[in-house]
């Protein structure tokens, strides 16, 4: 693969007169300080919300399958938002100035969800981050057999109701990436732009060491407790579904939507536009300022600020997209913003684009008069 480059022109001048604006309200406002002490208390929060969510298997008296499936739900829910507003933070170094403090709460809260942390941060941090919705650089949008996500992708016949099937492939998005994507990313060497990738021994044996102890710890321990087999297995399976939704509808349209852009490289490894005018035309905000999406989503509804400031903590975002904002107006360049639900909306209709034989060149010309518009 050639070396993938982006552009430096005018647009630059945005992040130069933002970043001093962020540098200087940070100072003004002693932002960091107050971020990372609400950062903090969020994390007991929700360290303790899933603690007891998990707690309640053991402490309260499921008498009907219901309850045992809704206290699974729970477990699940509260897992993911503790993943969220923790892992997500520390994964980019931002939980702490400490490196091994940081690597330990990334690793303890990601890997509780049943997902390995090791595999997740390098395909994240590595080629999502760099090249957000590029084909062959961003693992996000992979070519996979279910649904097509880039209009670069060749379309199959079957996707063009993919739309309409989505949905029943999200419901097992995440029990997927427990039992099947984590092997699959171990043991292939080429992942978008990663290339010749080697695990060490001690990452095959933590992956293994983890998936077992996600099992005893939602399987095999409440069974040995009393219940049910059949309704352990099918709260687990009930939960996945419950989270899956859950987590695929507040994050997919933060990239995947009818307002963000899949910019292509030219023959020479070129993209059409510099890495900060990269970050706000691939992705979406909704209600980036809110404090309440803030407090439980961890920052993902600022997808924008989290872009251009992965190292610093989710709770300054809702200031920041303020700023991003106001100088995306000022040097004339496309900013996306929508409410929770247009964008879910967005997201279906993007699909329906995509599953369309014409959905490449409607996409090729958006970016090219995106692009223009910036210079």
């Amino acid at each position: 693969m050639e070396k993938i480059k982006f552009q430096a022109g005018s647009s630059s001048l945005f992040f130069k007169s933002l970043n001093k604006e962020v540098e200087e309200m940070i100072e003004r406002k002693d932002l960091l300080k107050k971020a990372k002490r609400k950062l903090y208390v969020k994390t007991i929060f929700y360290v303790l919300l899933f603690a007891g969510s998990y707690s309640c298997l053991y402490l309260l008296d499921h008498l009907s399958f219901t309850g045992l499936a809704i206290n699974y739900v729970l477990i699940g829910i509260t897992g993911i938002l503790l993943a969220f507003n923790t892992s997500h933070d520390a994964c980019h170094g931002s939980f702490s100035k400490s490196k091994r403090l940081n690597c330990w709460v990334y690793h303890l809260t990601f890997n509780l969800q049943g997902t390995n942390a090791y595999l997740w941060q390098l395909r994240h941090n590595a080629s999502h981050h760099v090249f957000p919705n590029v084909d062959g650089c961003d693992a996000d949008i992979d070519n996979n057999p279910f649904l097509r996500l880039s209009p670069q992708h060749p379309l199959k016949r079957y996707q063009r109701y993919q739309h309409i099937y989505a949905i029943f492939v999200y419901c097992i998005y995440s029990l997927h990436w427990f039992l099947v994507k984590d092997l699959f990313y171990l043991f292939r060497k080429k992942v978008a732009n990663l290339q010749h990738k080697k695990h060490s021994a001690k990452e095959f044996g933590l992956l293994f060491f983890w998936k077992i102890a996600y099992v005893a710890f939602l399987v095999i321990i409440p069974i040995i407790y009393g219940y049910d087999t059949g309704d352990v297995l099918l709260s687990f399976v009930i939960m996945h579904i419950c989270l899956s939704l859950f987590f695929i509808h507040v994050l997919i349209a933060t990239h995947l939507c009818m307002e963000t852009q899949f910019p292509e490289r030219d023959g020479n490894g070129n993209l059409p536009g510099d890495y900060y005018t990269h970050q706000l035309i691939t992705s979406l905000d909704y209600a980036p300022t809110s404090k309440i999406f803030n407090w439980f989503l961890g920052g993902f509804n600022s997808h924008a600020a989290h872009h251009l400031y992965p190292k610093l903590p989710h709770t300054t975002y809702p200031d920041i997209s303020v700023l991003i904002e106001k100088n995306a107006k000022a040097f004339n360049i496309r900013y996306n913003k929508l409410d929770l639900l247009k964008a879910i909306s967005s997201h279906y209709k993007f699909l329906k684009m995509m599953g369309q034989d014409n959905s490449h060149l409607n996409s090729k010309l958006s970016v090219t008069d995106s692009i223009a518009k910036m210079k």
